[in-house]
């Protein structure tokens, strides 16, 4: 078994290649994002000394379920930049969904709303506790973002929902966007 601090750095250098860069390491993604698993395996086993079990298990294990595991394909749930299409079917969204940020960027969301930047998507949370997980991956003061989704949907906006349970939108213009009072971390 890989210890936890290997396990991290598998699950990094994993998603690093199936989200941004399969080219580095000679993967090629379908137009959907997957990569035979025996293929990722061996690229992992080139940086690596690892064992099957060991992969699957950071697989199996990732708190975050970046991966999904279909037969003898994977893939990364969501995140991407390079071309795929996940081929996720439109969903209804709860009432209300959240996003983790900072301070600093929240001044730039009033203006523009949330963009997707370099990603395929805007991704948020269905509840406030994986936002504010969201939000302490950055630097500076948290802040948590209710997302109106109800009303986003009914106004045309679509949304989808990842295997990890990731909300997935295009944009969230300002107008659908709050501060969450005392929802600092």
């Amino acid at each position: 078994m890989a210890s936890a601090s290997l396990q991290t750095e598998i699950s990094k250098f994993m998603s690093y290649v199936l989200r941004h860069a399969p080219h580095e390491v000679g993967l090629t993604l379908d137009p959907e994002g997957w990569v035979p698993f025996e293929d990722l395996k061996k690229a992992v086993f080139t940086r690596f000394d690892v064992t099957d079990a060991d992969v699957l298990e950071v697989i199996e294990t990732n708190p975050k379920k970046r991966f999904t595991l279909m037969g003898d394909r994977i893939r990364a749930a969501q995140g991407h930049s390079v071309d795929v299409d996940l081929a996720l079917a439109p969903a209804t969204p709860p009432s209300q969904l959240f996003h983790g940020t900072t301070m600093e960027s929240w001044t730039a969301i009033q203006n523009a709303g949330l963009k997707k930047m370099q990603r395929h998507h805007v991704h948020l949370s269905a509840d406030t506790e994986t936002a504010k997980i969201v939000a302490a991956r950055r630097k500076g003061v948290h802040i948590i973002l209710e997302v109106e989704a109800a009303r986003m949907h009914s106004e045309g906006h679509s949304f989808f929902v990842t295997d990890n349970e990731v909300w997935l939108t295009d944009h969230v213009p300002s107008q659908y966007l709050s501060p969450i009072s005392g929802a600092e971390s």
